[in-house]
């Protein structure tokens, strides 16, 4: 029996429930939420057979890039690591030094935006597809060494025509939301381009 007073098993199952929840966990916040020190955390996904979070992640992002179709993958703000085109998608920002402003080192407010609406391009199944408008809130700042997780859901696609939900978390903690308004152009440019 470990800190947890749970049996090893017991302790491994709840590992393995909490990563299928949250595949973004690191051996730190599984560590925190069992009671147990990151080598316990550690051993127990070798046992398991449960790769580290980078590779989990690593795993889940290949073959997402090739769907794209509104904007490239270099394009993308964060690394992209699901894709359900037409309905939802999640990234990842890993918040390094360089994006943080100088004086006070809080992330600069463009990046978070540029993740939500890079991730509600990506969704769009279409050629040519440009945000209208957004209606965004910062919740709290976010710090250099934060890891922050944009979720985005279509909620409403009416013609052309699609209103996307973005919402931003780090760890359990809303960082920040945004609803996107995002046109698919690609009649429009593709009668431009014939017409010239």
């Amino acid at each position: 029996m470990g800190r947890t007073g749970l049996a090893k098993s017991a302790r491994q199952a709840l590992l393995t429930k909490y990563l299928q929840g949250n595949p973004f966990l690191t051996d730190e916040d599984l560590a925190h939420i069992l009671n147990v020190s990151i080598q316990t955390v550690r051993l127990d996904r070798a046992e398991l057979n449960i790769p580290e979070m980078r590779e989990r992640v690593k795993e889940m992002a290949r073959g997402v890039y090739q769907n794209l179709r509104a904007i490239t993958g270099s394009e993308v703000v964060g690394e992209l690591v699901d894709l359900e085109m037409g309905r939802e998608g999640l990234s990842i920002l890993d918040v390094t030094e360089e994006m943080t402003l100088q004086k006070t080192r809080v992330l600069d407010g463009q990046y978070l935006f540029a993740q939500a609406n890079t991730l509600a391009l990506a969704l769009i199944d279409s050629d040519v597809a440009l945000t209208g408008t957004a209606k965004i809130s910062f919740k709290r700042p976010v710090f250099r060494g934060e890891k922050v997780i944009a979720r985005a859901i279509i909620t409403r696609k009416k013609g052309n025509k699609y209103m996307v939900r973005v919402s931003s978390h780090v760890r359990d903690d809303l960082v920040f939301q945004g609803k996107f308004l995002v046109f698919d152009l690609s009649e429009e440019v593709s009668r431009l381009e014939n017409s010239s």
